[in-house]
């Protein structure tokens, strides 16, 4: 039997005390997808943020497979991971 999980982490930028960033973070576990946080009181990870957003500071923002998601769904996680990488 193969698994769906992808075997290299997605990044998800939280920030601390963030719902939206817990409940993304729960889905994610409970769906058996591996991730590392980014915290972005971190500076360095802060601007990454603001690059990626247009200049805000929106957590949770997703890396994943070449996609760049803003505050995205679990749906939105996995068309991402399921779909080619993005190339830039």
């Amino acid at each position: 039997m193969t698994s769906s999980a992808p075997s290299e982490p997605i990044t998800v930028y939280w920030r601390w005390g963030c719902p939206f960033c817990l409940r993304l973070g729960a889905r994610l576990r409970l769906a058996r997808i591996p991730f590392r946080r980014v915290d972005i009181r971190d500076p360095k990870a802060a601007a990454e943020v603001r690059a990626i957003t247009g200049g805000d500071e929106v957590t949770p923002t997703v890396l994943a497979n070449g996609h760049e998601l803003v505050n995205p769904s679990l749906g939105e996680i996995r068309a991402a991971l399921a779909g080619p990488p993005r190339m830039e």
